[in-house]
């Protein structure tokens, strides 16, 4: 190894542990701002119910430091629930209300946060998130820690909430349907729902997000679908599109992910859903297009094409409602759970029916998508 190598080495290894230094400070910077905001916070002595997915590899764990916690600051009306294959969080929050539950803690990922949230929208009963899923996006925009299990409990036994939309899919091919299904973040049909259908459960745990990019690369040139779809637009004019060519179509109440910014526009309380079509064509092109897109609309905050791309459609509305009909049955998701495959459906929205805890807003530390203050509820 020569003294050049040698040398560029070293400066590589400096520069590596000058990074995680700057990150660990930062951390440990908004730790402290964190709890000094949170001691501002006024206990809530009432009734809790803690709805858990034991299926989460720190359920147990996070479980113990829940009651510890609960133990530490007296609070003695607490009762757990656990989500099963035949009772989802949707289920068990109605149990917990039906049992005199004033607040509901979500304790998961998404998808336990959104089927608790199905339950909780328009009861005037406060949901709390603690997150140990994979993605966490909802609690991610609402500014809830993901990393710190005592923060998260603070928030979501304590007075400081939000008042949050809800979107509604509902299959209307389906004979089945008895409710419309919930979610927070995104729902779609087409590309995104056939990629985290397709994602390795043991990737997601290792990997996080990350691995859904690995699941899509296999559908980069799936068949496309064609479809009618009728929105009803912010200003109430109703707008139609028939034989529409699209790989996904999406709808979404929060935009933002980790890195990137899906819907820029997207607020989780304008009473609106953000309608998203995406198309490439061009092949590899195509997807090189519109992932310079998806990159110009993260740094410019504005959801508008990049002018460079000329392969890649990326059209975006927002509304109150989208109907939608396809040439044959598509996979749906909502907040990346799985819905039956369908040929006919309905996006809507609920506004502000859900009352989320979450932290007092520290203007250096609000995401994208959270600018309001928030609502004492």
């Amino acid at each position: 190894m020569n003294q050049q190598t040698i040398i560029l080495l070293t400066v590589m290894l400096v520069l590596i542990a000058a990074i995680i230094a700057l990150i660990a400070f930062l951390r440990m910077r908004m730790h402290r701002r964190r709890v000094a905001l949170l001691q501002q916070r006024r206990d809530d002595q009432v009734h809790y119910a803690f709805i858990i997915n034991p299926s989460k590899p720190a359920a147990a764990q996070t479980r113990r430091r829940i009651e510890a916690y609960c133990k530490a600051k007296g609070l003695t009306e607490v009762v757990f629930i656990e989500t099963m294959l035949d009772k989802d969080g949707r289920v068990c929050a109605r149990e917990a209300l039906d049992g005199g539950a004033d607040v509901v803690i979500a304790v998961g990922g998404d998808g336990t946060v959104r089927t608790v949230a199905s339950a909780l929208a328009g009861t005037e009963h406060a949901m709390g998130i603690v997150p140990i899923g994979t993605g966490n996006l909802f609690a991610r925009n609402m500014g809830i820690p993901l990393d710190d299990i005592e923060a998260a409990l603070t928030i979501a036994v304590s007075h400081g909430s939000r008042r949050v939309d809800l979107g509604r899919v509902n299959l209307l091919d389906d004979p089945n349907e008895d409710h419309g299904h919930a979610f927070l973040i995104i729902a779609g049909i087409g590309f995104d729902a056939v990629m985290i259908d397709d994602t390795d459960p043991n990737l997601k745990r290792n990997f996080s997000w990350l691995a859904y990019f690995l699941s899509g690369a296999k559908h980069l040139f799936a068949p496309k679908y064609r479809a009618d779809v009728r929105i009803e637009a912010a200003d109430r004019t109703v707008h139609t599109d028939r034989g529409l060519e699209l790989r996904t179509f999406m709808a979404g109440n929060c935009g933002e992910i980790p890195v990137f910014s899906l819907m820029p526009d997207a607020s989780f309380n304008d009473g609106l859903l953000d309608f998203e079509v995406i198309d490439t064509t061009g092949g590899l092109l195509g997807w090189a297009n519109l992932f310079g897109d998806v990159v110009h609309q993260t740094i410019t905050k504005k959801a508008k094409q990049s002018p460079l791309s000329m392969h890649s459609k990326l059209e975006q509305m927002q509304g109150y409602s989208a109907e939608v009909r396809l040439d044959r049955p598509v996979l749906a998701q909502v907040d990346g759970d799985m819905l039956p495959s369908t040929q006919h459906l309905r996006f809507s929205v609920e506004r502000e029916a859900l009352i989320v805890r979450v932290p007092l807003p520290d203007p250096e530390q609000l995401s994208a998508t959270a600018q309001l203050p928030a609502v004492r509820a």
